[in-house]
């Protein structure tokens, strides 16, 4: 014979059911025994009431709170290594961020020295700039001075010009010019040179004779004084001596010829020498 699963209210309860039923009861017996030792307390001794202890409710309070303390010490212990990740890390980023600093800072500073160093060498630049154009200018000047030629006597004009004829010359004819000089008026020399001759020239009296730079000879004659010496450098300007009437002279003045060497018959045109050299007649 089959048997068949009793239907309706007949069914047997549920799972759920029984739990939430078990747990009722717990509750009512713990309810009870706490009530009942509350209300008759002869009555609770005598009567086997099961203990608050004996339902097991205790020991479910005592894991829930262990496991509970467990729950929040771990919380706790999680927190503190979160705070103390979280220092770490504001702390690496501080020192990341003061070593940044630091590394513009100092790309600044070798920025500046870099700028201070191409301005001192600038400077510097400008100021050998500045020097050799003072030497190059100076050069130039002394190359105008010793190269600039001038008249023998200041404010003086030809008395005599170059081949006169007459008794009074030996050769027949005059072998230079005569500026008008008054006694003991400054003589120099028309152009830098070298003394080559300085002394008694006979017909010429005291003498001087230059080699110019250029390599041509001038000469100076009828000198009352002589202020150079044989070997001597001097400029153009420079005061040589003194005019006035020595040697074969009818009175004061400056005897001037220009010649290719330096002795007497090698003389050439003193106007035209002297205009070639820039000097106005």
């Amino acid at each position: 014979m089959a048997f068949t699963r009793a239907t309706g209210k007949h069914r047997a309860p549920g799972r759920l059911t029984r739990a939430g039923a078990k747990a009722v009861g717990i509750a009512t017996l713990a309810t009870t025994g706490v009530v009942g030792a509350l209300a008759s307390p002869s009555v609770a001794a005598d009567a086997e009431t099961p203990s608050v202890a004996d339902t097991g409710l205790t020991q479910v309070i005592a894991i829930e709170q262990d496991l509970a303390d467990r729950v929040g010490a771990q919380a706790e212990a999680q927190q503190h290594q979160a705070d103390a990740a979280a220092k770490k890390k504001a702390k690496a980023e501080a020192a990341a961020r003061k070593k940044a600093e630091a590394k513009k800072k100092a790309e600044l500073r070798a920025e500046a020295k870099k700028k201070a160093r191409a301005a001192a060498e600038a400077r510097a630049a400008d100021a050998e700039e500045a020097r050799e154009s003072a030497a190059r200018a100076a050069r130039s000047a002394e190359r105008a001075r010793l190269g600039a030629y001038r008249l023998p006597v200041a404010g003086t004009y030809v008395s005599t010009g170059y081949k006169s004829s007459g008794s009074l010359w030996s050769s027949g004819s005059h072998s230079g010019i005569d500026f008008h000089a008054a006694s003991g008026s400054s003589v120099v020399a028309v152009g830098a040179g070298t003394v080559v001759e300085a002394g008694w020239g006979g017909a010429y009296g005291n003498n001087i004779v230059l080699r110019m730079t250029d390599g041509t000879y001038t000469q100076y004659g009828h000198l009352s004084s002589i202020g150079v010496s044989v070997g001597q450098g001097v400029a153009a300007g420079q005061q040589i001596g003194l005019s006035g009437s020595t040697g074969n002279s009818t009175g004061p003045h400056l005897h001037f010829e220009a010649r290719t060497t330096p002795s007497y018959g090698s003389d050439m045109d003193p106007i035209a020498y002297l205009r070639a050299h820039g000097v106005s007649l």
